[in-house]
């Protein structure tokens, strides 16, 4: 833990799209974070695709950086799409990347799922999945409250800013409980 009250938190969007509505909640998330919560924003896009080829991440700079980025960090927050049912290849090669490293780095780590889409069940699919993923990893997976933005379009402008009253407000009661889930962690 990074002191009793700031708390490093890595936030990891699974799309890579400019307008990406999950990009667009993680930046609702921070802005309405509570004081002592800072975040790091990851990004995923460099990363080579995987190969068990390719050995460790050692060498592979935008891996190392996220490597590291997962190790510094209290607790992960992590806004998947949903692509096919399921979770985006470009993030799930970056979680395999990082799994890679020495003293696997999700180990134990508390870990946060959200998801925004057009769609009425929100990314409900894809965050079950990513549980899975992080089950074998050994991440502590927080269970409650779940976030699930549906509708998203609805609910951010055009430039990607939150206009929704009752989304912000849900989002600022789950930062409380995700905070006490990385203190716990």
């Amino acid at each position: 833990m990074s002191s009793d009250t700031d708390l490093k938190i890595l936030a990891i969007s699974g799309s890579l799209r400019a307008g990406s509505l999950n990009t667009a909640l993680l930046r609702a998330i921070i802005d309405v974070a509570p004081e002592g919560m800072r975040f790091d924003m990851a990004d995923i896009g460099s990363i080579p695709h995987y190969n068990a080829d390719d050995g460790e991440p050692g060498g592979k700079p935008d891996v190392m950086r996220l490597v590291e980025q997962v190790r510094a960090a209290d607790g992960v927050l992590i806004a998947t799409p949903e692509y096919n049912y399921s979770i985006p290849g470009v993030l799930k090669n970056a979680i395999d990347w990082v799994s890679r490293a020495e003293n696997q780095p999700f180990k134990a780590k508390p870990v946060g799922i959200v998801g925004a889409s057009m769609g009425a069940i929100g990314t409900a699919r894809a965050q079950y999945h990513l549980r899975q993923v992080f089950v074998f990893l050994d991440a502590y997976v927080m269970n409650r409250p779940e976030v699930f933005i549906g509708a998203a379009h609805t609910k951010f402008n055009d430039e990607g800013k939150l206009t929704d009253e009752a989304t912000r407000d849900f989002l600022v009661t789950f930062l409380d409980s995700y905070a006490a889930w990385v203190r716990r962690g």
